[in-house]
């Protein structure tokens, strides 16, 4: 029976493709790194409000209204406690040198958020450790990331505006309609967009948004749908605990509400990484029988990049071999793993233009020329 799955899965791409991102889910401890991206987003997040209802403070100062206004739409990713969380985060007063210093430990708060996602990238992306950003260089690229969002902030708060006032002027018949699902599609194109900007920055390779946008396309539509169900989530999370813990109970609602956004973040960036990297399809039982012989290209692909990406040295070589017939030592089959991401790409590319004339959702028909091989052994 588990044959016959898996012969399905490795011949359907619809099928073969989903169970490929979960491995590459599992393999890289998924769980752990959305678990260690939620850690840091809490620490995080109140420095990063502090610091917006500052700036806003100084550059909307006349405008209470638009204040609000504003970091009403950063709160509403945070359903049911983002009404706590903006009660409880206060504008930085003080003198000038004290503003400045404050400004600074709250960016410096803020960023540890994205050095958390840059090192999640890397490993998503299998970049050897000898080849990861310099700590100035990551510091920028979390900077860039925080600025994005920022912008995307004010870009959906202008937006929601637009969309009431179309909303207001469509016939009383259609209102209903065109108010629920505009807001919906606007919220999910610049959600794409962020988290197309995003995947970008936080990723220490050259990537065209081309690669990247199946997986943010993905992300943003999980996100939507996250915060169209998030009230009823967070509401259940929290109804049993807030009897009984208090604040500390809303404190629980915010973590699991994080914790299911890391989780989206790092599906969409591993989709990215299967499809570009082509790991797809991968051999069913591989991931729980570590003696399984029978495994594919992707597995071996993908194992060989779990390997180099251990490589701390510049000048060092990591060998990998897939002989299971010998315990131990390399042999003629033996692979280097040191293709670069750049010729992988290239490798990708060249094999996609040799199958272009035959569809992908068809099975691989062998010319007569070339002999029928396995490619599961």
């Amino acid at each position: 029976m588990s044959r016959r799955v898996d012969r399905f899965q490795r011949e359907h791409r619809w099928a073969g493709f989903p169970l490929a991102v979960v491995y590459k889910f599992v393999d890289d401890l998924g769980s752990y790194q959305a678990a260690l991206l939620t850690y840091y987003a809490f620490v995080s997040l109140f420095p990063l409000l502090l610091l917006a209802v500052t700036v806003l403070g100084y550059l909307l100062a006349g405008d209470p209204a638009a204040q609000q206004a504003v970091l009403g739409s950063a709160l509403r990713n945070f359903p049911v406690v983002g009404q706590e969380i903006g009660d409880n985060v206060h504008a930085l007063h003080g003198n000038a040198w004290g503003l400045v210093f404050g400004i600074a430990v709250s960016v410096y708060g803020g960023l540890g958020v994205t050095q958390a996602a840059v090192t999640t990238m890397c490993q998503v992306w299998a970049i050897p450790v000898a080849e990861r950003p310099a700590l100035p260089v990551a510091y920028g690229r979390g900077a860039a990331v925080l600025v994005v969002v920022g912008g995307g902030v004010l870009l959906t708060t202008a937006l929601s505006g637009l969309t009431t006032a179309v909303g207001a002027s469509v016939p009383g018949w259609a209102a209903g309609a065109v108010g629920r699902t505009v807001p919906v599609l606007v919220a999910v194109v610049i959600n794409t967009g962020l988290f197309l900007a995003g995947y970008r920055l936080l990723t220490p390779r050259r990537l065209t948004p081309r690669r990247l946008l199946p997986g943010a396309v993905v992300a943003a539509v999980a996100w939507q749908a996250l915060q169209l169900v998030g009230t009823y989530l967070i509401g259940h999370q929290l109804q049993g605990s807030s009897a009984s813990y208090g604040l500390f109970g809303i404190v629980l609602g915010l973590l699991f509400w994080l914790y299911l956004g890391a989780v989206i973040f790092l599906v969409g960036a591993q989709i990215n990484a299967v499809r570009v990297l082509r790991l797809a399809p991968r051999s069913l039982l591989s991931i729980a029988f570590p003696d399984d012989r029978a495994v594919t290209r992707a597995d071996r692909r993908a194992y060989r990049a779990y390997a180099a990406s251990q490589r701390r040295k510049t000048f060092q070589t990591v060998a990998v071999d897939f002989h299971p017939d010998r315990a131990t030592g390399p042999g003629p089959g033996t692979d280097t793993g040191q293709m670069s991401f750049e010729e992988l790409l290239g490798e990708r590319d060249a094999e996609r233009r040799r199958t272009r004339r035959h569809p992908r959702w068809l099975p691989h028909r062998p010319s007569a020329a070339t002999p029928p091989t396995r490619q599961d052994s």
